[in-house]
């Protein structure tokens, strides 16, 4: 597999001059390629020659948390809170729980210090969000406005219980979504995917899974992420073997003991919502599915302006790029703004002069950058068609055809 050439041209030139920013640079392009061990390392060659900068110390302990080295994320957090910076304030520092917690040290279990203090809001809000005006409406009917008007909803009898599946093409925001609903409602965002919970002894992931929830519980107002849910709830019908099945049975305990009281609310997204057992989908689960579409034309406009902000370009007609990406990701769009601008940086470690990126580059990078959504598309459309049992899948058949 090819390096990217991003992180080529920038370790190329830190070899030339190590210059903190390009370190700076260097890390931030290894998080976005999701290599947060090797993200870590690039912010801690600023570290040793300035130990006090706190954007280092701030990307270091995110990186270090998102590498799961909790110890240095606490370490960094707790010079930052020495050091009076105000990133320190909005990121919670993480221990492991005690006996009492029912965790033992050093296992999975974490709660969050100072949870008595009211939880800092979430970085995202709606307005952050580009596009995706038909999900904000039905996450807002369905699930924020019980949240912010319970003495309504409970006059009509109507209580929040169960979560929120959001399903769609991948690279399409779900995630996004995600962390802008907590963010509307001033909660914590916590992501759980299959590696938080899989364990390889027997009966240790059921115990990780209900760990979580509780923590949930201890640090609410919370909104718990459950990423990819068709790994973790996938089918009983489909696992051949009784610890995949226990853990299925171990999310439908959880789901089924909450209650608007406990201030969990929990959404869930998914590329593949046929592979969910159905048990998970059933009134007081998941019983609100909402389908997250590739963006339209205004959103994509709106995050390839948003992606290049801050970058040298100059001639761009963003309502042009955003007729050209019919049916592209905003993962895509993100991938054709990065394409672009590598162009430039290419050309000027070339030994050209520094320029602005341009339609031109743009127009190239289309050349090599095309929608990811077509395979899923194609296999969305016969679930559609073919197995839509108790019109699951109207919203997908409806969004198709007008497509």
């Amino acid at each position: 597999m090819s390096e990217d050439p991003v992180v080529t041209a920038l370790r190329t030139a830190l070899s030339a001059a190590p210059d903190p920013s390009l370190h700076l640079a260097l890390g931030d392009r290894l998080t976005v390629l999701g290599r947060h061990s090797e993200a870590l390392q690039a912010f801690q060659q600023v570290l040793a020659a300035n130990p006090t900068d706190t954007e280092a110390l701030t990307r270091a302990a995110q990186a270090a948390e998102s590498a799961g080295d909790a110890a240095k994320a606490i370490g960094y957090r707790t010079l930052l809170t020495a050091l009076g910076a105000a990133d320190a304030q909005h990121a919670p520092t993480a221990v492991p729980l005690t006996p009492e917690g029912e965790s033992p040290a050093g296992g999975p279990g974490l709660r969050l210090v100072g949870a008595e203090e009211p939880p800092p809001p979430a970085g995202i809000r709606f307005d952050d969000v580009g596009g995706l005006e038909a999900v904000k409406k039905r996450i807002e009917m369905s699930f924020l406005a019980p949240i912010r008007n319970p003495s309504l909803f409970k006059a009509y009898g109507k209580a929040i219980k169960g979560g929120m599946l959001l399903y769609g093409p991948p690279g399409c925001g779900k995630t996004h979504i995600a962390r802008a609903t907590a963010g509307e409602v001033g909660a914590r965002f916590e992501s759980i995917g299959l590696i938080d919970i899989i364990d390889m002894y027997l009966g240790e992931s059921e115990k990780r899974l209900h760990e979580m929830f509780e923590q949930a519980r201890r640090t609410g107002p919370t909104v718990l992420f459950l990423d990819e849910l068709d790994a973790i709830g996938q089918k009983r019908s489909q696992l051949r073997h009784s610890a995949g099945r226990n853990v299925v049975n171990q999310l439908l305990v959880e789901l089924d003991g909450l209650d608007s009281s406990a201030g969990v609310y929990v959404i869930a997204a998914t590329n593949h919502p046929w592979d969910v057992d159905p048990a998970l989908k059933r009134p007081g689960r998941f019983d609100r599915t909402v389908l997250v579409t590739p963006p339209d034309a205004a959103a994509r406009a709106h995050i390839l302006a948003r992606h290049m902000e801050g970058r040298p370009h100059q001639g761009l007609d963003f309502a042009v790029l955003a007729a050209k990406t019919q049916g592209y990701s905003g993962a895509d769009l993100v991938h054709l703004a990065d394409t672009a601008t590598e162009r430039v940086i290419e050309e000027v470690l070339a030994g050209k002069a520094q320029r602005s990126v341009s339609m031109a580059d743009f127009g190239a990078a289309l050349k090599e950058v095309v929608s990811s959504t077509g395979p899923w598309i194609e296999m969305a459309r016969n679930y559609a068609l073919y197995a839509n049992e108790g019109g699951a899948y109207d919203d997908l058949a409806a969004w198709l055809k007008k497509r």
